[in-house]
């Protein structure tokens, strides 16, 4: 199964457009989201092209792909207009026998065991050890790229809008 995991969408349609270009060309299986959706928040300033209603609907149309968490910025206003579950504060994957333990990265992470893998959003920036992070699709921050992690054959894989791979982790 290969999975391509982003955070931080904050309501671009334009950047949720690269990520849904990004997916198709991926030919991921599944799109697992690390929260904050919809809305931008007070601390940062509107993404390129912020249209929270044009998300709904471009997220909407691909839902029974889509695993997300809930991010800060995600409330249950905005569980009303999405069709696939946003709320839950994390979620757990299995990867050739590796924990992976998803969230936003807001809330304290729990004691898990010396091998598992935490992935969180949240930050805005990349990281390639534990806790891994995508970075932010729509508004990186510290000069980091608008991207994604891609999970495959236990491999990630951190990239672009143009494709262009900035790191890789293997997993054991």
């Amino acid at each position: 199964m290969k999975y391509l995991i982003a955070s931080d969408i904050h309501g671009s349609a334009y950047f949720c457009r690269e990520l849904l270009r990004a997916f198709k060309e991926e030919k991921a299986d599944k799109l697992i989201l690390l929260g904050d959706i919809l809305y931008h928040g007070p601390r940062n300033d509107l993404p390129k092209e912020y249209n929270p209603k044009e998300v709904i609907e471009l997220l909407n149309n691909i839902k029974e792909k889509i695993l997300c968490v809930r991010g800060n910025c995600d409330t249950e206003v905005d569980q009303m207009v999405l069709k696939f579950p946003i709320l839950a504060d994390y979620a757990v994957l299995c990867e050739n026998g590796q924990l992976i333990y998803l969230t936003h990265g807001h809330k304290e992470i729990p004691n898990l065991g010396e091998n598992d893998i935490v992935i969180q959003g949240h930050t805005h920036i990349p990281t390639y050890e534990s806790p891994l992070n995508p970075g932010s699709v729509s508004i990186p921050k510290e000069g980091s790229h608008h991207g994604y992690m891609t999970l495959e054959n236990s491999e990630f894989l951190w990239k672009d809008f143009t494709g262009e791979i900035k790191n890789t982790l293997k997993l054991y």
